[in-house]
């Protein structure tokens, strides 16, 4: 217990210098105050990770800049529309489509190979490197390679894939998203 409350003493003597960090990279003090209570809070949540003997302050910073640049990401991606004029021009793609899309390629991923399928995945769907595949299946990065681009080649050979139009919304579909387009 009293290793607990000196971690959170450690906790505590941080926040100032957590503050004045946010405030650096985020030019604001409000968002500044919002950064240190997620990063204090994360903190707690991951408590479990903190490795004792090291600096408490440098892994709430790590936690910190982190979110920062997180949230940096998600406003880079937002749109002020503060008349709602380009909600107005959005449109919504079914989603029956896109289901039978997941089906049909969650099926054809059976298809193929237990390597392949574990390359792809591990490459395409996680986003791992080819380097870090290559030691997690314990092979080299040209096996891993070739295992990524014949899974890729078989996958769309199963999905009948031909070309650009075969990808994203069918014809009819994009017809009736560009008709309401100004």
């Amino acid at each position: 217990m009293a290793n607990e409350s000196s971690v959170h003493q450690a906790m505590l003597a941080a926040i100032p210098h957590l503050r004045a960090f946010a405030i650096s990279l985020s030019g604001n003090i409000e968002r500044a105050d919002d950064l240190v209570q997620v990063a204090l809070l994360r903190g707690l949540e991951n408590l479990d990770k903190f490795l004792p003997g090291t600096s408490m302050q440098a892994w709430l910073f790590t936690i910190l800049r982190n979110q920062f640049h997180t949230d940096y990401r998600r406003r880079r991606r937002e749109v002020e529309d503060p008349d709602g004029v380009m909600a107005q021009q959005l449109a919504v793609m079914p989603e029956q489509g896109s289901r039978l899309d997941f089906r049909d390629l969650q099926v054809a991923l059976t298809k193929l190979s237990v390597e392949q399928r574990e390359a792809l995945l591990l490459v395409s769907a996680e986003g791992v490197s080819y380097e870090e595949a290559a030691q997690i299946c314990g092979v080299s990065i040209g096996t891993i390679k070739s295992r990524v681009s014949r899974a890729r080649n078989r996958l769309a050979e199963l999905l009948e894939l031909d070309g650009s139009e075969d990808l994203g919304p069918d014809r009819l579909v994009r017809a009736a998203l560009f008709r309401h387009a100004p």
